[in-house]
């Protein structure tokens, strides 16, 4: 079983290996949804942005990869708040020049799945969603109630928390407590804190934060902001990219590419160069080529940034030690699945399914060990991409695609991490194939009809994500979202060093929305007015070009 492997390299009009000669507003390092956020907002700005991209796929965790008759997406599931009655739907059409259309995943988009064959589904309509809850608890209504509450208490502060993070970092932590009290208090409480508070029911509780799997942090140390925040954004359902997740980064590049920019493919950066004090540019790793800009924009995470990034002089810097200190969120394995046959038979649907072996959501990652038996993965995180889109096109063999996730414990593959991709070694090849197998027949236990129509299995580790996109200890979710990292100041769109900023979700909050928004922040920091009067025109009633509810087939 081969590791996972991307499609080829893209050779766009405006992407590529090389590209043009300087002159750049900006240059952005990587090409997640940050980074073309920012990079796209600038361009409309008129601004000649460059995008450098370690890997031959832009996107980030947006991209896709391919086996003969299958297309996989590795990070972009479900997507809330996506059309045009959200900002942030309308800001993703404006920037898009429209071309970016939203498929519903209907009207459940998450179901999950207990122990002792307790279901409960998350649907489409915050009223359902609400009688869901109270006809499942009954005797837990003030709880729930008290629950939702919070949510919106801290969704309605999240306006005056962002603009405070655009702040230097002195005076946006006190406007971050002036202005949006109850969103800060928020982040400096655990999820299982105030759940404690609310009700004794512990299992109420397991399903209020039963999505904890969208932000990687379970209860006892994640911050109940971002508990509320992902409640919030599923409020009205999840979403899918028509044609795919790809679709993200071709739409809002080409953009960039509109304005005289230009994504450079298979350009990994060693460091961000300072003269005097300023970001100055970059040099490439390899070549040593560098690259000047008026300014620099890293969207490769913070923390990935005060690791690799900068000069070893500035290392010593209290900002720098602070970020350091901060810990990732878990790594994950996915199990990509290839089925020919009519998989809705089977139970399969454009919803995500959530297998919990255990009501506990303290059970963080499937504690595997290599040479040892495997237990079960606490939860399974399954998902059909192919019934989400639109567009796919089965062809007379139905061709389907699904995905089978969960978290690992990072240290569990450390050891790899400095093999040739593709050429690990026996002892990797060997542990894969055994989690592989485990998870495989873990999963096929809730959905068995699926087993007759699998074609393809494939496991990627975190090591292939690693590799591929290349974030602190494999973690998808970058730094893990706990009261200590909201509580860390530097960690805004604004870095102590002039010219240097941060797009991205580790100076927003996680998840593909959470991403684009650090992308935003970044842009307001460098032009606030040009920013605001773009976000105002994208707000207009009258534009047309809003993302389609197109439903799942």
């Amino acid at each position: 079983m081969g590791e996972r492997q991307d499609d080829k390299p893209w050779d766009k009009r405006g992407q590529g290996h090389d590209a043009p000669s300087g002159g750049w507003d900006a240059i952005v390092i990587g090409s997640g949804m940050g980074g073309m956020t920012a990079a796209a907002i600038l361009a409309r700005l008129g601004q000649r942005v460059l995008v450098l991209e370690q890997h031959y796929v832009p996107g980030g965790f947006t991209h896709m990869f391919n086996r003969p008759g299958y297309s996989w997406d590795v990070g972009v599931h479900a997507v809330g708040e996506v059309t045009h009655h959200s900002l942030t739907g309308r800001l993703l059409a404006e920037l898009s020049g429209g071309a970016l259309e939203w498929a519903s995943l209907g009207p459940v988009y998450d179901e999950f799945h207990w122990p002792d064959g307790f279901r409960i589904d998350f649907p489409d309509d915050p009223r359902t969603f609400r009688d869901n809850l109270a006809a499942a608890f009954p005797n837990d209504q003030r709880a729930i109630d008290g629950y939702l509450d919070g949510v919106r208490d801290v969704s309605a502060a999240m306006r005056g928390y962002y603009l405070a993070r655009t702040l230097p970092a002195g005076v946006g932590a006190v406007a971050e407590r002036l202005v949006a009290r109850k969103a800060s208090a928020a982040f400096g409480e655990t999820t299982k804190a105030r759940l404690d508070r609310l009700s004794g029911n512990d299992r109420l509780k397991s399903v209020l934060a039963s999505q904890w799997g969208y932000y990687g942090s379970p209860p006892s140390r994640s911050s109940f902001a971002i508990q509320a925040l992902v409640t919030k954004h599923f409020m009205h359902g999840g979403y899918y990219p028509v044609g795919g997740a790809g679709e993200i980064a071709r739409t809002l590049l080409s953009t960039v590419a509109a304005a005289g920019g230009w994504t450079r493919i298979s350009t990994d950066v060693e460091r961000i160069l300072i003269e005097k004090g300023r970001a100055v540019g970059v040099r490439l790793a390899k070549s040593g080529e560098e690259i000047r800009a008026r300014r620099v924009i890293s969207a490769a995470g913070v923390l990935s940034t005060a690791h690799r990034l900068l000069p070893e002089e500035l290392v010593r810097e209290r900002w720098v030690q602070d970020v350091r200190r901060l810990r990732p969120a878990p790594a994950h394995v996915c199990l990509y699945l290839g089925f020919k046959g009519d998989i809705r038979k089977a139970g399969a649907s454009a919803a995500n399914k959530w297998f919990y072996e255990t009501w506990s959501t303290e059970a963080e990652a499937w504690d595997t060990r290599p040479g040892a038996e495997l237990p079960d993965a606490p939860c399974l995180y399954t998902s059909f991409p192919s019934l989400k889109d639109p567009r796919h096109d089965p062809g007379p063999e139905e061709r389907h695609t699904g995905e089978v996730v969960t978290f690992v414990p990072w240290e569990r593959f450390a050891q790899w991490v400095e093999t040739r991709w593709k050429k690990r070694g026996a002892s990797y090849d060997e542990f894969k194939a055994a989690v592989s197998q485990h998870m495989l027949e873990q999963f096929l236990r809730h959905m068995p009809e699926l087993r007759e129509m699998i074609d393809v299995v494939e496991l990627s580790t975190p090591v292939s994500t690693e590799h591929f996109t290349r974030p602190m200890m494999g973690s998808i979710y970058g730094i893990e979202p706990t009261p200590e990292r909201f509580a860390c100041r530097w960690l805004r769109p604004r870095s102590p060093i002039p010219g240097l900023f941060f797009a991205g979700s580790e100076v927003a909050t996680v998840g593909v929305i959470g991403a684009m928004m650090g992308g935003v922040l970044s842009a307001l920091s460098i032009d606030p007015l040009g920013t605001m009067r773009l976000i105002r025109g994208s707000s207009a009633p009258s534009r047309s070009r809003s993302p389609s509810r197109l439903s799942a087939p």
